[in-house]
């Protein structure tokens, strides 16, 4: 299939992206985006809080991981306004070749940092892994917006909610070959090397895929709907300011229907890893200290809470069973959402989230079975929810402003769901001695406040796409 459909008779049709290509241009920048963002996930909670962070106790290395984790989530909103404003301004394309860049570099260079054992780099290595992932979240915040506007400005007729779930996959299977990576890194490798070079190998595997991504972006041609504002010159001279004069209601919409995904996804690909691998037992924590030749301290055992006490490797297998049904319900979402609409299809799967944090409790005690329920119950609430994002927080914005306004409540969202997730997670299982009963209670807290948005704002399947400016 050609990359594009040309003619140079006059008066034909311009040339059009063919599906082929909208299809794999808006899945493999995401795929590599969320590989990037995944690789560090995993890394923050199994080696960074020893690496870089060496200093403090379990639960303090922990924390102080997952604050750096956070650092992305502020810069997110950032990424969203630069990025945005080039994206309604100057177009889609080399703005998502701009933010494809700017992660692959971020993340091949935490891959060549020295670590805060090293003499000389204890202040210097977690300032500069700070830098690092504050650029990782500043390229993410641009990414995911124009890559669903990739998909859906290129959609035909009654098709937007299907085409939006292909950016949306990329999720699900850079999750996958993130955390493969790692598991063929943890079986080849000594745990010694791993944690000496080891984990630095999934964040220089990214270039191979950051070139694959670029290659295929240089060939795409713009947007339909962007050339349409171009044409009738409606692009707006400050996006930002348009946005927020013309669309503030959308944007205080989308960021909280995007809110209860948001807390999902990170307690699910996060949390649960740390309450997976954690041991189940002082005694069992304290053996395991000494195994590895490091003694648990008074302060870590005043400190310590149970977990489950998987291996990490028996976890992250049991993750990445999960994780398959995220991107197979992913894809389910697509059809459902164009059957249904997508507000009421989001009322309903929200529901279910709803009920789904009060099965956390039940579930994490019914030992393998109930947590491989847990994981693959809560990844298929994920696909549904995450799957019709593609298309609805675009909907919600008329085309000269629909990069900056999506990637806005995205984003946003973000700081208010993801980056403080894993740390009221943790916060909320400390509190509870190791029960995952608060945790639970939260999620479904966050699904009420995305019940009320999704009830107050209207639907947006039938709406004009194109000829649609502020």
């Amino acid at each position: 299939m050609s990359s594009t459909d040309t003619s140079t008779v006059p008066g034909s049709p311009q040339p059009v992206n063919s599906r082929g290509r909208v299809i794999v241009a808006s899945l493999i920048g995401t795929t590599v985006e969320f590989y990037d963002f995944y690789v560090y996930a995993t890394a923050a909670v199994l080696v960074f809080p020893q690496l870089f962070f060496p200093g403090q106790n379990e639960t303090t290395q922990l924390l102080s991981s997952f604050a750096v984790f956070g650092v992305a989530f502020v810069a997110r909103p950032l990424g969203s306004i630069v990025f945005g404003h080039f994206g309604d301004k100057f177009g889609r394309k080399g703005t998502l070749v701009a933010s494809l860049l700017t992660m692959g570099i971020a993340t091949f260079l935490i891959g060549c940092l020295p670590t805060a054992l090293v003499p000389g780099w204890e202040f210097w290595a977690p300032a500069l892994l700070v830098v690092m992932r504050f650029a990782q979240g500043l390229a993410l915040g641009g990414e995911w917006s124009g890559a669903a506007l990739l998909a859906t400005e290129n959609a035909p007729a009654n098709k937007r909610a299907i085409y939006g779930t292909f950016p949306q996959l990329g999720a699900p299977i850079g999750f996958i070959i993130a955390n493969v990576i790692f598991l063929v890194a943890s079986y080849t490798l000594t745990p010694a090397a791993f944690q000496a070079w080891g984990w630095r190998v999934p964040f220089l595997l990214s270039a191979v895929m950051v070139i694959i991504g670029l290659y295929v972006r240089l060939k795409l041609i713009e947007t339909p709907a962007f050339t349409k504002v171009i044409e009738s010159n409606e692009v707006a001279k400050l996006p930002l300011g348009r946005v927020f004069k013309t669309s503030w209601r959308q944007l205080i919409l989308g960021t909280f229907i995007m809110l209860a995904t948001y807390v999902l996804f990170y307690l699910m690909t996060t949390f649960t890893l740390t309450y997976g691998t954690r041991a189940s037992s002082l005694d069992a924590a304290r053996a395991a200290a000494e195994k590895a030749g490091k003694p648990m301290t008074e302060a870590a055992a005043a400190a310590f809470v149970p977990g489950l006490g998987y291996t990490r490797n028996d976890f992250l297998w049991m993750l990445i069973a999960g994780v398959v049904f995220f991107g197979i319900f992913t894809l389910v979402s697509g059809p459902l959402a164009e059957k249904y609409g997508r507000r009421k299809m989001l009322i309903g799967v929200t529901a279910g989230i709803f009920a789904f944090g009060l099965l956390f409790v039940p579930l994490f005690s019914g030992g393998f079975v109930g947590t491989m329920a847990l994981l693959i119950l809560g990844f298929s609430l994920m696909g549904l929810t995450f799957g019709p994002m593609g298309a609805l927080l675009p909907e919600l914005f008329p085309t000269n402003v629909r990069y900056t306004g999506s990637a806005i409540s995205y984003n946003f969202s973000s700081i208010l769901g993801a980056a403080v997730a894993p740390f009221i997670a943790v916060a909320l299982w400390e509190l509870a001695d190791g029960s995952p009963v608060l945790v639970g209670v939260y999620l479904t807290s966050m699904a009420v406040l995305t019940l009320i948005a999704l009830f107050v704002s209207k639907e947006t399947r039938d709406l004009d796409y194109e000829n649609n400016v502020a």
